[in-house]
């Protein structure tokens, strides 16, 4: 079935660009072209379209207002900023209402893969039960910081001395990536006092994790309230996850990038919650009551509720913000491990065990390793391995740790 697409943009000269830089996707795509905010509402008001990729500086209607006005009148509709706009007070009044930012000029492959990834991450994550994620008064966006970040990363010679800079301009992120560095959990030599020294030490890889996840945290808190629901608890819980994860892949001598992606998806595979406890927090008390009532896994009253799970909810927004299908899939599936549909089977295996040690100490209990999933585990041939990898993630928590790997 073709998709939808809506490109807008008051330059001809643009459209008729997209159009000759997108006439291969003819096949696939469906596509229309608006001159303006108030001609791409009139088209959609016609049709439904699954994506709509619009410039920011526009006149009649700029980026920010339309895709506001998308987000109210078409939830469903994945709304991504193609813009070469570089006025921040603009930018910023983007972050909202869009769900990823591409600046121009885009290189086409790259434009291809954003609108295909976003669209094909819908029928993964089945959208009809997803729906109600894009209907979020207060949906989640990355941090422009973090965009700054990556693009940076990017480059051929990233620079960790404007990384660091970047780092600086959000004092909250700033204190969130200097508190993470100082923890045991890195095993700092010294006490780290400044975000130049935490990427050298952190390294490009790892800090990329870590100021999504800042951010992320930092955005939510004072938003939640909920008894038996802590942002401190949840964000060592994910940092204990990474960090098994990340040990149990580098004793299986796989690649870097298997390493790196199994530490960013056990950082995020939470995500989710965050996104459920401030958007929906008295249904969300309701889900924290029962499951502690009724002694249930959370996902699994989630899932009742809401017909999906925290799981599914953050791979949704991870989805969106433009992450690898390697990191997107394992937190969608870290909870129900399923070897046919991860895109990194192992990365997914070793977030799964981290995620089934509780965070007070290196052992796990007879309840944890209840939750593995041991026919995932025996199809990729490590069943013989699991005792040394439980060995491994639990020895790189805080023995003081606490929270809830659910």
């Amino acid at each position: 079935m073709k998709r939808n697409i809506l490109f807008v943009d008051d330059e001809p000269r643009v459209l008729s660009g997209l159009r000759r830089m997108l006439y291969s996707m003819r096949q696939e795509w469906e596509m229309a072209f608006a001159g303006s905010g108030p001609e791409a509402l009139k088209l959609m008001a016609a049709k439904p379209f699954d994506v709509i990729v619009s410039d920011v500086r526009m006149q009649l209607m700029d980026g920010a207002e339309l895709l506001d006005e998308v987000a109210r009148r078409y939830p469903d509709t994945v709304r991504i900023v193609l813009s070469g706009q570089t006025n921040r007070e603009l930018i910023l009044r983007t972050v909202g209402p869009s769900h990823q930012y591409l600046a121009k000029p885009c290189d086409p492959e790259r434009l291809k893969e954003t609108v295909a990834k976003a669209c094909g991450l819908r029928d993964f994550l089945t959208r009809d039960r997803l729906a109600f994620v894009a209907r979020m008064k207060h949906l989640p966006s990355s941090p422009q910081v973090f965009r700054d970040i990556l693009e940076e990363l990017k480059a051929p010679e990233p620079s960790m001395v404007k990384i660091a800079e970047t780092i600086e301009q959000d004092v909250g992120l700033a204190a969130k990536v200097l508190q993470l560095v100082n923890s045991a959990y890195f095993g700092r030599p010294l006490e780290i006092s400044d975000p130049a020294t935490a990427v050298y030490y952190l390294g490009m890889e790892t800090i990329r994790s870590v100021v999504l996840f800042a951010g992320i945290t930092t955005m939510a808190e004072g938003e939640v309230n909920l008894p038996g629901f802590s942002i401190g608890k949840l964000w060592e819980h994910s940092i204990s996850v990474a960090r098994g994860a990340k040990s149990i892949l580098e004793s299986e001598q796989t690649s870097g990038q298997e390493v790196n992606d199994a530490f960013t998806a056990g950082l995020l595979h939470d995500c989710g919650k965050l996104a459920l406890a401030v958007n929906v927090p008295d249904q969300y008390r309701e889900v924290l009551r029962r499951a502690r009532q009724e002694e249930r896994a959370l996902h699994q009253v989630e899932t009742e509720v809401f017909s999906a799970s925290h799981a599914e909810v953050g791979a949704y927004l991870l989805g969106l913000w433009g992450l690898p299908e390697s990191i997107v899939g394992t937190v969608a599936l870290h909870h129900a491990a399923r070897k046919d549909l991860a895109p990194e089977p192992l990365v997914l295996a070793a977030v799964h065990v981290a995620n089934s040690l509780r965070p007070q100490g290196g052992t796990a209990a007879g309840n944890e390793l209840a939750r593995l999933d041991r026919d995932f585990l025996k199809s990729l041939g490590v069943t013989r391995r699991l005792e040394s990898w439980l060995e491994k993630a639990g020895s790189t928590r805080q023995p003081e740790g606490v929270g809830s790997p659910e």
